[in-house]
């Protein structure tokens, strides 16, 4: 058995760092908007009309039940044949916050369902309007309780990244393709792609734990202050 080389592959260093800054690049703006359309359709669901709450809940299920692969495929490769053509980036941001956007659904409508009734009443007391009692009452202590959930779902969200290397979309395991083909090493090659998904998830779930109680949720009263 040949012993490892790396050489050939960390010669590579500044193709693997510029698909790092892709992937990050992808997780930010995916995550981004992929959790604000989870919200929009979470609010929806629960208080929107009889034929918003069944859009949103067809979306919501078709997203959750077939293979996130089957659906970059869909985006990519399906949707010209209706004249509307993506590029592999457009693609893959579109693919990755359609399907975080309802999974996101589900865990922030849970995180809303459990805010006391008590809690809304008394925003409509001080006459606050709707769009006022769910920005400012509702959604913050809601994402304040399903905070670690969500996190976990943005993490693998990034990890599921990795999977829009199949329509070319020039991120970190794209990248640890080429460089294996190119080389021969391709065992060299996905170790050190693996080692860096691993930095990464471990990353993006710190900062998200030190962002949520400091920017997104913390500034709001303790409920027992």
């Amino acid at each position: 058995m040949s012993m490892l080389q790396f050489s050939d592959v960390l010669a590579a260093w500044p193709m693997f760092l510029g698909g790092l800054g892709f992937t990050v690049f992808l997780t930010v703006v995916s995550c981004t908007l992929g959790t604000l359309l989870g919200i929009a359709c979470a609010g929806a669901r629960l208080y929107g009309g009889r034929i918003t709450r069944g859009i949103v809940a067809c979306y919501v299920e078709f997203f959750r039940n077939t293979p996130f692969l089957a659906q970059i495929f869909f985006i990519f490769f399906g949707l010209p044949s209706v004249g509307l053509k993506l590029g592999s980036t457009s693609a893959a941001l579109l693919s990755l916050t359609l399907n975080l956007g309802a999974y996101a659904c589900e865990i922030v409508r849970a995180g809303i369902e459990a805010t006391p009734r008590g809690q809304i009443e008394a925003a409509e007391s001080l006459a606050l309007n709707g769009w006022q009692i769910f920005t400012r009452v509702i959604v913050p202590p809601a994402l304040g309780r399903i905070w670690p959930g969500l996190t976990s779902q943005l993490v693998i969200m990034m990890l599921a990244s990795a999977l829009c290397s199949q329509i070319s979309t020039a991120e970190l395991s794209y990248v640890a393709n080429f460089i294996a083909g190119k080389t021969f090493r391709n065992f060299e090659s996905y170790i050190v792609v693996t080692l860096a998904y691993l930095v990464l998830a471990i990353a993006l779930r710190t900062l998200l734990a030190w962002l949520g109680p400091r920017f997104i949720f913390g500034r709001l009263p303790h409920p027992s202050a």
